[in-house]
C-alpha cells in the first residue's frame, strides 16, 4: 500500500494549525466554494492564513488552495472559516440551475457529449 501525505503529516502540526479544532461548519464551504481575499496579511497572522489570502487575491476553488498547502480539505476548511469570521475572504458559491429556469434540451445535450468526444 501506498502511503499518502497524509499519512506523513505530523498530527501534532494539524492540531496546531486547526487550534485543536476537527470540524468546520459544512455549510459554509464545499470543495469548489470559490475563495478570494479581501485584505492582505497582517503581521502576526498564522503562516497559513498569510498562505491563504496571498494565493486568493484571484478566485481559488477550496480544493486546490487544499493542494497547494499540502493539507488536508478538512483543514482548510477550518482555517477558511476563521478568515470568512474576521471578513478576511469572500466565499463564493457556484450557481446552480434557478428553479424554474430552462434546461438544455436532452437532444442538445447528447450532440455536445458526440462531439466532445470526437475531439
Amino acid at each position: 500500500m501506498i502511503r499518502g501525505a497524509l499519512d506523513n503529516e505530523d498530527p501534532d502540526r494539524l492540531y496546531t494549525v486547526t487550534g485543536g479544532r476537527s470540524r468546520a461548519d459544512e455549510s459554509v464551504f464545499d470543495m469548489v466554494t470559490l475563495i478570494v481575499s479581501e485584505c492582505d496579511p497582517v503581521p502576526g497572522m498564522q503562516s497559513e492564513h498569510i498562505k491563504i489570502l496571498r494565493m486568493c487575491r484571484g478566485p481559488l476553488s477550496v480544493v486546490e488552495i487544499s493542494s497547494y498547502l499540502d493539507l488536508p480539505v478538512s483543514v482548510v476548511k477550518i482555517l477558511l472559516c476563521d478568515l470568512l469570521d474576521t471578513g478576511r475572504i469572500t466565499a463564493r458559491h457556484p450557481h446552480a440551475a434557478r428553479p424554474g429556469g430552462r434546461l438544455p434540451e436532452p437532444e442538445t445535450l447528447k450532440k455536445v457529449l458526440v462531439a466532445l468526444q470526437n475531439l
